[in-house]
């Protein structure tokens, strides 16, 4: 969901932002040019020219060297890139994360902290918002540098709404509106999709999968979801629930998922399922974490080892049925159970190789992803780039 939020002109932050405009397109029509001839150029006052630059140097927009005009020391500033700053949020279970790129996607600033997302979803933006204004006030960027803003929601989102669908892993987010109270909040456009569609954009654009146009992007935490690339575009579906691959029926006697039905592939992939399978022996030695149960089968934990291998093998016969539908160069597998490596990748591919069509299987490749714990941030900040475009 995109929303709009516009400068009231005449405003401080209208001014700032038309004079800032000004130096740019000095610098733009003049290419390197000494803080003078920008004042001269503009019709700017010295202090007012210092303080843009300031501004755009920090932004990583103009470079900045000392020289000479006139026998006078002086200095030059150069336009490296176009102006610009976006913001990128990613709302995880349990933590938040925020991040500033430039106008390239280069990232300037980026911080993360502990929290309970999942308990309050408006106190989750609030939090949210206030990571990010720190952001902005550290790297002395105003609101009328920001272009766009971009969120990832452990989630599906719904295209008309902007809802959070009701089979989110964070209940009470079902049916919020995160991009409307981000927008109201920070006065700034965002756009807001599932964290899944994001990590496939950032490993397709930059990661493992860079130049392949055809990805499915596995993310496994505290549920499963999948972002999904045909012909170099993600695919969300009619709604915006395409990827809800943890949602597949498996085994129609298994354990009641969440959704309702029984036997969903997170119910043998999910993090609460396989930390509810682990033995209870007065909490002694047991993993509290999903990455603390895939330290424990590094470890070589025998029970460890078991979960991890049987996770894996049932989530290559869901995506089998994956592979065969979207015929995939790659499967991209992310998120906490992904840093088990080959632990579960190899049961996932073995699996795979029995359920997936040979045609299909043929030019597959099934990889851990590159970007990690980074992959949903790195998609929101070029999710928020495209939309500046």
């Amino acid at each position: 969901m995109v929303t709009d939020a516009e400068v009231t002109p005449g405003s401080q932050a209208a001014l700032r932002q038309a004079n800032r405009q000004r130096v740019v397109e000095a610098l733009r029509e003049g290419g390197t040019l000494t803080q003078a001839e920008i004042a001269r150029t503009t019709g700017l006052s010295a202090a007012s020219v210092s303080n843009i630059v300031r501004d755009l140097r920090g932004v990583g927009t103009v470079s900045v060297r000392e020289t000479s005009s006139n026998g006078r020391r002086a200095r030059a500033v150069t336009l490296l890139r176009p102006p610009g700053v976006v913001v990128a949020i990613d709302f995880a279970f349990s933590r938040l994360k925020v991040a500033l790129g430039d106008s390239q996607g280069r990232v300037l600033l980026e911080e993360a902290i502990a929290y309970d997302v999942a308990a309050d979803p408006e106190r989750g933006v609030r939090r949210a918002v206030w990571l990010a204004e720190t952001l902005l006030t550290q790297a002395r960027v105003d609101h009328s540098m920001v272009t766009s803003v971009a969120a990832a929601v452990p989630g599906p989102i719904d295209l008309a709404t902007g809802e959070v669908g009701g089979i989110t892993c964070m209940p009470r987010w079902a049916g919020f509106r995160p991009g409307a109270e981000l927008a109201e909040r920070l006065g700034l456009p965002v756009r807001v999709d599932n964290d899944a569609n994001l990590c496939a954009l950032a490993e397709a654009a930059e990661g493992v999968a860079r130049g392949l146009d055809h990805v499915v992007y596995v993310n496994l935490s505290e549920g499963v979801g999948a972002g999904v690339i045909v012909s170099g575009r993600l695919f969300h579906g009619a709604g915006g629930t395409a990827g809800e691959i943890g949602h597949i029926g498996l085994d129609e006697r298994g354990q009641v998922c969440r959704c309702g039905n029984r036997g969903c592939l997170e119910t043998l992939v999910g993090a609460p399922y396989l930390l509810n399978m682990l033995p209870q022996q007065g909490n002694l030695g047991h993993p509290a974490t999903l990455a603390d149960m895939v330290g424990a089968a590094h470890g070589a934990d025998p029970g460890c080892r078991r979960i991890v291998a049987e996770a894996g093998s049932a989530l290559g016969r869901g995506m089998a049925i994956v592979a065969n539908m979207f015929n995939p160069q790659m499967v991209v597998v992310g998120g906490e159970l992904a840093e088990a490596g080959e632990l579960f990748l190899e049961p996932m591919r073995r699996a795979m190789d029995l359920g997936t069509l040979g045609s299909a299987l043929r030019d597959l490749r099934l990889v851990q992803g590159r970007l990690g714990s980074s992959a949903a941030l790195r998609g929101a900040l070029r999710y928020a780039l495209a939309s500046t475009g």
